[in-house]
């Protein structure tokens, strides 16, 4: 049995992953991931993943957030070095909501490794956040 697991985001207006990112940043997390950088534009419905070096950071997120990819979704991996753990933050158009999704060495609830410690990646998301405008948030784990 497969998991499902994320943290739905809603801010305030509408925010350019950039400001996301570094708002995440003064809270430990980065771009840079057991695989460099990834990140994905939606232009053509295939999700199509990216990998490049960390340090083409400042082009990525200028890319992610060009006017031409207002109307797409588009996505990036973040990762807390300190812990070991990272997920993907998926941007739809309009970009006043994310959602982030724990698919880099997803933590587990300490005697319930099969679920997700939603608890630890709302510590470490939402007061991070909150500058950025966040206005809200859900969090699920679901069994597939």
């Amino acid at each position: 049995m497969s998991r499902t697991a994320d943290v739905e985001l809603e801010f305030a207006r509408a925010v350019t992953v950039g400001a996301v990112v570094n708002a995440l940043a003064e809270a430990g997390w980065s771009l840079e991931e057991p695989l460099g950088l990834s990140y994905m534009v939606n232009d053509n419905g295939m999700f199509d993943w990216q990998a490049t070096s960390a340090d083409r950071a400042d082009e990525i997120l200028s890319l992610l957030d060009a006017w031409e990819n207002r109307a797409f979704d588009v996505a990036i991996c973040v990762y807390h070095p300190g812990v070991g753990t990272g997920g993907q933050l998926l941007f739809p158009p309009g970009r006043s909501r994310c959602c982030f999704l724990p698919t880099i060495d997803r933590r587990s609830l300490p005697g319930a490794p099969r679920l997700t410690d939603i608890a630890w990646y709302l510590n470490a998301l939402v007061p991070a956040l909150l500058p950025a405008g966040l206005l809200s948030y859900e969090a699920r784990d679901l069994a597939d």
